[in-house]
């Protein structure tokens, strides 16, 4: 395996940067954004360019939610199966912003559809990761009723990240949604169990039990905060760190 070397002040050479596919909306009620895209991009890019290797999870909910899917009648396998097909979609969008800016990419698929992109195999996807590849997983785990944060935390352990940067639209966890009480507490540093017990929405149950299980740290930050996910990179900006 190739060494890894990154920017003074960097802490972790390898990490999952797990993203919503609301995130690709910006203020669109639907699909995709250009603008936010390419902003997103040239965040990838900032961090990469520190000599940090990125592997990213996009969800498919701007397109498609298979959950939603199956609460309005849809079998849930095959609403799921859709949702993962979004997520592709998603994922060859930030293929194309990041490729537009000078970054090399992989869109790897754990359902094989090889005219689009590449299966998933895992020592093809490391070695992307050495030669600073950014390696997008798209299609989730490939198995119905999984979702893209277990998607993430499985491909962050397969991968050896050392953590799991989790972008939402606040800069960290709150014990209550913080634009609808002001009063909202934000938590800097909280356990896996803790997010369990009081149900604090970081992400979903499986996802938080594998990462607990493999002492694997989420740090939650805002995506909408520009520089944040470079500047978090650097020991900077506000963030919740979620970990034993």
């Amino acid at each position: 395996m190739s060494i890894t070397t990154t920017g003074p002040g960097v802490k972790y050479s390898r990490v999952m940067l797990k993203i919503s596919g609301e995130a690709l909306m910006g203020d669109q009620g639907y699909g995709l954004h250009p603008p936010t895209v390419q902003r997103i991009a040239e965040e990838v890019k900032s961090v990469r360019d520190l000599g940090v290797e990125i592997c990213m999870v996009i969800g498919g909910g701007n397109i498609f939610r298979g959950l939603a899917g199956s609460a309005q009648g849809m079998e849930r396998t095959t609403a799921d199966y859709m949702g993962m097909l979004a997520t592709v979609m998603n994922a060859l969008a930030m293929q194309s912003a990041l490729e537009q800016i000078g970054v090399f990419t992989r869109v790897i698929s754990a359902i094989p559809m090889d005219q689009v992109c590449e299966p998933y195999i895992r020592r093809r996807a490391v070695r992307h990761l050495e030669k600073k590849r950014v390696c997008i997983f798209a299609a989730g785990t490939g198995n119905p009723y999984f979702t893209t944060d277990t998607a993430a935390t499985l491909r962050a352990n397969e991968m050896s990240c050392q953590a799991i940067f989790k972008g939402t639209k606040v800069d960290g966890v709150y014990d209550k949604d913080p634009k609808k009480h002001p009063d909202a507490k934000r938590y800097t540093h909280v356990t896996y169990d803790e997010v369990l017990q009081k149900h604090l929405g970081v992400m979903d149950a499986s996802a938080i039990a594998l990462a607990r299980d493999n002492h694997l740290p989420i740090i939650v930050f805002s995506l909408d905060e520009p520089g944040g996910f470079r500047g978090i990179l650097a020991g900077q900006g506000t963030y919740t760190r979620v970990e034993g």
